[in-house]
């Protein structure tokens, strides 16, 4: 009798580890290492996750799942240094918890670029971060910016001498192990200077004659980007 009440104990414990909290199928590939690391997509000023489709579409297409690919949402009118950039490092420890993945690859357009670009510099990032890619992203200012300064806090962090562009340009621009890209377009008619987006240590890439949005969407560009993330 006890005999059977030990092997009735062993089977009942081995169900209840079989069956506690499973692994999602994102963790477990990655766990043998079969998985891709996690993209993180920022959007820019005045906009939202919703101006991804188009990339997300594409990543989904060349072999990213659904638990592979995230889009932050956030309100563009707060500060870079202030408030956005430890509000994107809470999101990023929640991605990393729920894939099971050790780092995150960043791609960012316009103004998510500073934001993230702030993280990574200054909010622990080059530990978690493999890859930061910015699309067209006022690195070293705008002066378009100045249009909507007086109002808006996020404007005022992208005009060209400001408190955060001062301080993302101090020191190495492109800190830690992390890889860095950028794509700049000679037609944008948002980032002024089109230099801005250029990062020393960076690969910078001309993207040829695009508009600030279509960025988001060239074929030329996603492809690159793709291309780079799974390298």
């Amino acid at each position: 009798m006890v005999r059977l009440h030990a092997r009735a104990l062993l089977c009942t414990l081995a169900l209840l580890l079989g069956s506690a909290a499973p692994a999602s199928a994102a963790v477990r590939e990655r766990a043998a290492g079969t998985g891709v690391t996690p993209v993180i997509l920022v959007h820019g000023y005045n906009a939202d996750p919703g101006v991804w489709g188009s990339l997300r579409a594409d990543l989904l297409a060349s072999g990213y799942t659904e638990d592979d690919v995230f889009a932050w949402g956030y309100d563009t009118s707060r500060s870079v240094n202030e408030t956005l950039s430890g509000r994107f490092a809470s999101y990023v420890e929640q991605v990393l918890a729920r894939t099971g993945a050790r780092k995150v690859d960043l791609v960012a357009h316009s103004f998510g670029s500073l934001v993230t670009r702030w993280y990574v510099k200054y909010g622990g990032g080059t530990a978690t971060v493999d890859h930061w890619m910015s699309l067209g992203g006022p690195n070293h200012g705008t002066t378009l910016a100045w249009g909507c300064a007086l109002w808006s806090q996020a404007c005022r962090d992208m005009t060209p001498g400001s408190y955060v562009q001062t301080r993302l340009a101090q020191g190495d621009e492109t800190p830690g192990a992390v890889r860095y890209d950028t794509w700049w377009s000679d037609c944008d008619e948002v980032v002024d200077p089109d230099s801005s987006v250029h990062l020393d240590g960076a690969d910078n890439h001309p993207a040829g004659c695009l508009a600030h949005n279509d960025l988001l969407t060239d074929a030329t560009v996603s492809r690159q980007v793709r291309a780079l993330l799974r390298g």
